[in-house]
């Protein structure tokens, strides 16, 4: 096995979606990625609590940029405004990873535990938000509004983006467009 190669979370990563998309998720175990990735199992739960993970490993990340650019906004911005620029400083981490994306949300939409576990990132997501508005001082319910809101907005342009061919190629662009689909609501 090339366990020494580099970049083995990365080759896992990429593994697994191949595998998933060819074999099931269901189907697919970890020791499957394990071998298409060249390495160990015991090197795949250094990296991945089980296989789940691998399809949620950025949530994290997305949402510490996210709280990140919502602290850093200028103090001007309205709320609203402010958590639409953490959800574009979250996605900013699929630059490049288009295709990537699409895949893993087919697979989520083919399985319905995997659906929910994504709901529930989202669900802690908006409480990042909402709690990263508070800290600003923005008082409820405007933050809990504002972050339901802009994490909805960023769930309806990621699946235009992942799912529309005729989507823009930047999710920024597909953010800025569902935030002004909504305005327009008003």
């Amino acid at each position: 096995m090339g366990r020494w190669e580099p970049d083995a979370r990365g080759r896992m990563m990429r593994a697994a979606i191949e595998l998933f998309t060819e074999r099931g998720y269901e189907q697919t175990t970890a020791g499957d990625i394990a071998g298409a990735a060249g390495v160990t199992e015991r090197t795949f739960f250094r990296h991945f609590r089980d296989k789940r993970e691998i399809l949620f490993d950025s949530s994290d990340t997305m949402g510490r940029n996210a709280r990140e650019a919502i602290l850093a906004a200028p103090d001007d911005l309205a709320p609203l405004d402010t958590a639409l620029a953490g959800m574009v400083a979250g996605g900013a981490l699929l630059t490049g990873r288009r295709d990537y994306s699409r895949q893993r949300a087919e697979i989520i939409a083919a399985n319905p535990a995997l659906r929910e576990r994504e709901l529930l990132k989202l669900a802690r997501m908006t409480e990042g938000v909402a709690e990263a508005l508070r800290a600003r001082g923005v008082p409820e319910p405007t933050a809990s509004l504002a972050a339901h809101t802009a994490v909805s907005v960023f769930h309806v342009a990621f699946g235009r983006w992942v799912g529309d061919a005729d989507a823009p190629d930047d999710l920024a662009d597909c953010i800025a467009e569902a935030a002004a689909a909504l305005r327009a609501l008003t």
